[in-house]
């Protein structure tokens, strides 16, 4: 089980990872070694509650299909049990990321106070400007 908060687990087995070659520089290496990850999470066949699986499919992410497959590829690092870790760990923080509720915005107004302050602050920079004219007789 993989633990996302202490109250929500995701089993190992919705995770599908599959090994592949990592793009750019590298020489050798990079052409015969399948160092990459792609980690496939299909949301709705998850054992996440209905809530939490509803939350995830209203995100807009380029990596969640329309079929509600979440896809990352890690190829950060050179060993493919690090890019493992590192695809995992990423998957983790979205989903805990998009599970975060925004407080709610108290409305609120501005005092009579600062209005006041406001207003004589207008009124005292029109007087200053009105002073630097010239003077018509």
């Amino acid at each position: 089980m993989i633990e996302i908060t202490p109250h929500l687990h995701i089993s190992e087995a919705d995770i599908d990872l599959q090994a592949i070659r990592a793009q750019g520089s590298g020489g050798q290496n990079v052409n015969k070694v399948s160092s990459a990850i792609h980690l496939r999470f299909d949301i709705n066949a998850s054992s996440l509650p209905d809530e939490v699986k509803a939350r995830l499919l209203e995100t807009t992410d380029s990596r969640l299909t329309s079929e509600g497959v979440m896809v990352i590829k890690a190829q950060r690092f050179r060993t493919q049990e690090q890019n493992k870790e590192d695809a995992i760990e990423r998957l983790v923080e979205w989903i805990a990321e998009r599970l975060k509720q925004d407080k709610p915005r108290k409305a609120t107004r501005v005092s009579k106070a600062v209005k006041a302050r406001r207003k004589d602050a207008k009124q005292a920079q029109s007087q200053r400007k009105q002073q630097r004219q010239k003077i018509r007789y």
